[in-house]
């Protein structure tokens, strides 16, 4: 940490408080009080999308309740997240997996501590050890007030807290662009899978409603079905290897290639176990189903045998056109009204197998509203990536900032930002405004 500060034992600084046993009494007894988790504590949020209840007496709520400003650490689990409690609710409690931690002294802000336990913890490895070797490693009373922290000015605590904060709401707001582009998302499917692009009447089929004047097929009809080249025998890891596509590689209507494996190949693979453009891969296992069409150039990029390559047969037309609305209908048919419920083989593993795959039912509108039904969903998706991309440099750059100003890299107040102010809480904003 920044040698610059002065440094404390975290139970000099704060009054650490223990939070509520569960027992069968506990349980079953009334009247019930909620009471946050380990599970709704995650790094400077609460999450109170599920809260659980006990029945607690007014005599221990006294003491096992929380006050608007309470830190919270988890004991086990990540061990060290932490949050600040905002009193979104009251009464509440808190379990004892959890503990609760008051400033002791003056001069402590406690979310400072949220920050720099968040960088003791993920990326200093200062505390390493400092869970209790059990079974399951958890952070106990004792040695978490024995953890060594640093005391800078209350000043300081504060800019620091101004600047991670804006980095932090900065990330919330562009998290909430991505859900609620999300959300766009999956309304323009079930609309335009269902009413088509001029909201026509629709009609019940095996795979749901779909517009009246649509036909069916079948993903055999419309494609060739090749699975790939097989992990065992013929394949050895290489750097200097084949790039070989796998299930992990594969997302709803994307890649993620930064991390590819190459493989090095006994002899030359098949010409039918490489991938072109246009080709429409499913995975096999995992998340059965799940879909992207490659859209490369690249040459003799292989893939593995849980995932198939669907490529449109020469007597279909729109071929162009049709991997991107299949694949677009998957995601739809999979995700959103599981169409397909129980298509996987019940194997340990569900699996999709090559004919099982071929059965699969498909709206076969004609090409031209296929083509138009691709635009709009691709303008939503290119607005989904572009939003992803921005949500991740935003969490690299936390990460950096969290890093640098809590090893003294850099001073908060050596950064030419605005009024910034003092940072008080997780940022609410619901609308995505930037």
């Amino acid at each position: 940490m920044n040698d610059a500060w002065p440094r404390r034992r975290l139970g000099d600084l704060f009054e650490i408080g223990a939070g509520k046993t569960m027992s069968a009494s506990a349980r079953h007894g009334t009247p019930k009080t909620p009471f946050l988790r380990t599970s709704n504590v995650l790094w400077d949020e609460i999450d109170l999308s599920t809260v659980d209840e006990m029945a607690i007496s007014p005599e221990e709520l006294s003491v096992k309740s929380l006050r608007p400003g309470d830190l919270l650490v988890c004991e086990g689990g990540e061990i060290g997240r932490s949050a600040i409690w905002d009193g979104d609710i009251a009464p509440m409690a808190f379990q004892n997996h959890l503990h609760r931690l008051r400033p002791a002294v003056e001069g402590v802000e406690s979310r400072f501590y949220v920050y720099f336990l968040q960088s003791a913890f993920t990326q200093l490895n200062l505390f390493q050890g400092a869970g209790n070797q059990t079974t399951i490693p958890n952070l106990s009373r004792s040695r978490l007030s024995a953890l060594v922290v640093p005391l800078p000015s209350l000043g300081e605590q504060r800019r620091i807290m101004g600047v991670l904060g804006l980095a932090r709401r900065a990330v919330g707001r562009q998290q909430s662009v991505v859900r609620l582009t999300q959300e766009l998302k999956q309304v323009a499917m079930r609309r335009l899978f269902t009413q088509g692009l001029r909201c026509e009447s629709t009609k019940n089929t095996v795979i749901g409603p779909i517009p009246r004047s649509w036909r069916l097929s079948t993903i055999g009809d419309l494609f060739e079905i090749e699975q790939g080249l097989s992990l065992k025998g013929n394949l050895t890891r290489s750097e200097e290897g084949t790039p070989f596509l796998r299930t992990s590689n594969v997302y709803w209507g994307r890649f993620d290639l930064d991390s590819v494996s190459r493989m090095r190949l006994d002899g030359e693979a098949p010409e039918r176990k490489k991938v072109r453009s246009g080709d429409l891969l499913v995975c096999e296992g995992g998340d059965i189903g799940r879909a992207a069409v490659w859209c490369r150039e690249e040459e003799g990029v292989v893939f593995q045998n849980h995932l198939h390559r669907l490529r449109v047969r020469s007597s279909v037309g729109g071929s162009v056109t049709r991997p991107h609305f299949v694949r677009a209908w998957l995601e739809e048919g999979f995700v959103n009204r599981s169409a397909y419920e129980g298509a996987g083989n019940r194997t340990t593993i569900p699996n999709l197998s090559r004919s099982r795959l071929a059965g699969l039912a498909v709206p076969d509108p004609p090409v031209h509203e296929q083509a138009e039904i691709v635009a709009t969903i691709s303008a939503i998706e290119n607005k989904l990536e572009n939003s992803r991309r921005k949500c991740s440099l935003l969490e690299q750059l936390f990460r950096t900032l969290l890093h640098d100003l809590m090893t003294g890299r850099i001073r908060a107040d050596e950064l030419e930002l605005p009024n910034i102010g003092t940072y008080t809480g997780a940022d609410t904003t619901q609308d995505g405004r930037e």
